[in-house]
């Protein structure tokens, strides 16, 4: 089977880490090809040995605007033209759009007779924008593929004639696996941060929907009760086109002067974009995940497969993930205290700690590993496939 992987920006997040996870494991019966503007994305591509076609990359927000808008469907429009030419160079028999905006552009595309896949991985705000652009990729795509059944919800609440799967995600367990890394010479390596009896982190793009205020201000309570305790903050913000749905930078420099304004500026570490994502998992004590909302929560995964006890928002992914007070527990964004007491709840019995994680650890293995997934999504294709020639004219 002929392949053709789409996806809108350069940028690595958590959609494209899961579709590389994908890459790396599919069988020989499987021909990819990725189409992906220049940048991090594709050079990580064509290290997996994979070809890359480039096409024009976008940032547009689907939040209209009479500037961006315009520019964002122009964008894209010419995206569509070049993945229907690379879906007919490279004998496509499916195209898989790895975002929403790759929808949009694989429906404009028209890429027939190949099949088309759309994975959505976003929740993305109640509205008529959003109810066009679900209907429209429902209209179009063979199949609708949801990251979650929450966002499986969130898609038919929008468009209820969607032809949905639900395929978690997977997380290579040889990557995040606690045996390969020393964690006390993990945290040896952060210097003052890991000498803290207590440390945090939050593993993340910076962007108001993920919550790291939160953290911060669960840090902060956390020092009011004398707990020694350091935040980590692993990520940055990716996404700082005007066009964008948050002022990702506006949101940094709040993130910022909470921190001056609560005296914590000694107890929290801006890691950024980071390649050493397992060692510094692996030194946590505990991972927080304080998103708003959160489609799937693929960094949870990762913790737990490092044996890490995780918080996670209770709204949204998580609670198909994390089995609350097993892996470890749901909570509910944006009340510090709950976090805060939660934390305590975990450290002041490490024991307790190392149950959550050796039950994460199972977890991520029985349920959440890359062959699973790859058989989970070759057999959406498989049916992708036979309903396109089904329902071919």
């Amino acid at each position: 089977m002929r392949v053709l992987y789409v996806n809108h920006t350069a940028e690595v997040s958590g959609s494209e880490r899961s579709l590389l996870s994908l890459l790396a494991g599919l069988p020989q019966s499987v021909q990819p090809r990725v189409a992906s503007p220049p940048g991090q994305l594709a050079k990580a591509v064509s290290e997996l040995g994979i070809p890359v076609t480039l096409i024009t990359g976008t940032a547009g927000s689907l939040r209209l605007h009479p500037a961006h808008t315009p520019r964002a469907l122009a964008e894209m429009s010419l995206a569509a033209l070049q993945i229907h030419r690379a879906a007919r160079r490279h004998r496509a028999d499916l195209v898989h759009a790895n975002s929403i905006r790759a929808g949009i552009e694989l429906g404009l595309a028209r890429v027939s007779p190949a099949a088309s896949v759309v994975h959505v991985r976003d929740c993305l705000p109640p509205s008529a924008v959003t109810t066009a652009t679900m209907r429209l990729i429902a209209s179009t795509a063979t199949t609708v593929v949801a990251n979650s059944h929450y966002t499986a919800d969130l898609v038919r609440a929008s468009a209820p004639n969607a032809r949905l799967e639900v395929v978690h995600p997977a997380i290579d367990l040889a990557r995040f696996d606690p045996a390969r890394i020393d964690r006390a010479a993990a945290r040896a390596r952060l210097g003052v941060a890991g000498t803290r009896r207590v440390l945090l982190g939050v593993v993340a793009q910076l962007s108001p929907w993920k919550g790291q205020d939160t953290a911060i201000e669960a840090l902060g309570l956390l020092r009011e009760q004398r707990v020694d305790a350091h935040l980590l903050l692993i990520g940055s913000a990716k996404f700082v086109a005007r066009s964008t749905r948050f002022d990702n930078e506006a949101y940094v420099a709040r993130l910022r002067r909470l921190i001056a304004d609560a005296g914590l500026d000694d107890r929290v570490s801006w890691l950024g974009e980071r390649d050493d994502v397992p060692e510094l998992m692996r030194a946590l004590d505990v991972l927080l995940l304080p998103s708003q909302e959160e489609p799937f929560g693929r960094a949870l995964l990762e913790a737990m497969a490092l044996e890490v006890p995780v918080l996670a928002t209770n709204v949204g992914g998580p609670p198909e993930l994390v089995r609350d007070g097993r892996e470890g527990y749901l909570l509910p964004p944006g009340e510090p205290a709950a976090w805060e007491q939660a934390v305590r709840r975990i450290v002041e019995s490490r024991e307790q700690g190392r149950e959550l994680g050796r039950a994460g650890r199972l977890r991520v293995g029985q349920a959440f590993n890359v062959e699973h997934h790859v058989e989970a999504v070759l057999a959406v294709y498989m049916r992708a496939t036979a309903r396109q020639r089904r329902d071919a004219p």
